[in-house]
């Protein structure tokens, strides 16, 4: 059956699951708030450090998506404000199902991915194409979203760093870098506080910047190994900045705004 080529670069902004940490810990004694704090302090003993919870742990509350397809691109989150998490992640993995999606990410395999496989199976989602490994589809044998080395999911951070922890790069200085915005509103350690302030439009305008800037290390990327020559990227750029101008989110006009003003900078 045919199906339609498309990109689709994604991010997931995430917020400690307190209910379900609590039950495995037995901390059912606690308020959430205690909770969080007794778990914060658990892993940093388990770890040495870092009170990063464990990724079976991390409640899914926005995926942000770049799509690519045909003469279009459009940024936008997953699921209404008020989605569950079981919608958004169904929304996101019945992507892969209609398309032939070439997923990109920026850390997807280390934390993005195993998070969503987690949340999946708790949901009981069924994402039957990402999972596709040649029984059914022989391509996917050579080329599917799973082996860390085929380019079905194509994890920026990862291939960049030649697959070397020591060489990896945050995506904030790898974007601003290379002159593109960068974060914009907020970074990752300040989501879990502007969820409990009630701020999740600004975390998804958040996960929207993280997901444009991902896609414009992407399209470089893709100029860099030759899959698009000088033309086709100044296309491609033109086609972002055009639908950017044209939007009437102040955020996607804001991410336009200081993209430009990195550019000027960098002249």
């Amino acid at each position: 059956m045919y199906k339609e080529k498309a990109t689709l670069v994604f991010d997931i902004e995430t917020i400690p699951d307190i209910n379900k940490a609590k039950q495995i810990y037995n901390l059912d004694n606690l308020t959430d708030e205690e909770a969080f704090e007794a778990l914060k302090n658990m892993r940093r003993q388990e770890t040495g450090g870092s009170d990063f919870f464990r990724h079976h742990l991390h409640k899914v509350i926005c995926i942000s998506v770049v799509l690519r397809m045909g003469d279009t691109v459009r940024v936008w989150s997953l699921g209404e404000e008020d989605a569950s998490e079981s919608e958004i992640i169904k929304r996101f993995f019945s992507a892969i199902d209609k398309y032939d999606v070439t997923l990109v990410s920026w850390n997807g395999s280390g934390f993005d991915l195993p998070v969503l496989h987690y949340r999946a199976m708790l949901h009981q989602i069924t994402a039957p194409m990402y999972w596709e490994l040649g029984d059914h589809y022989k391509e996917f044998r050579y080329n599917n979203y799973i082996n860390r080395f085929h380019m079905r999911h194509i994890d920026l951070m990862d291939v960049l760093s030649l697959y070397q922890a020591r060489a990896t790069q945050p995506l904030e200085q790898i974007a601003t870098f290379l002159g593109f915005p960068g974060k914009l509103g907020m970074d990752g350690s300040q989501v879990y506080d502007n969820y409990l302030q009630g701020k999740l439009a600004d975390i998804r305008h958040y996960c929207e910047s993280d997901v444009l800037n991902t896609w414009l290390i992407y399209l470089r990327f893709q100029l860099m190994r030759g899959d698009i020559m000088k033309p086709d990227y100044q296309n491609e750029i033109i086609l972002l900045q055009n639908t950017l101008a044209s939007s009437n989110k102040p955020h996607l006009q804001a991410f336009l705004a200081a993209w430009q003003e990195q550019e000027a900078n960098n002249t």
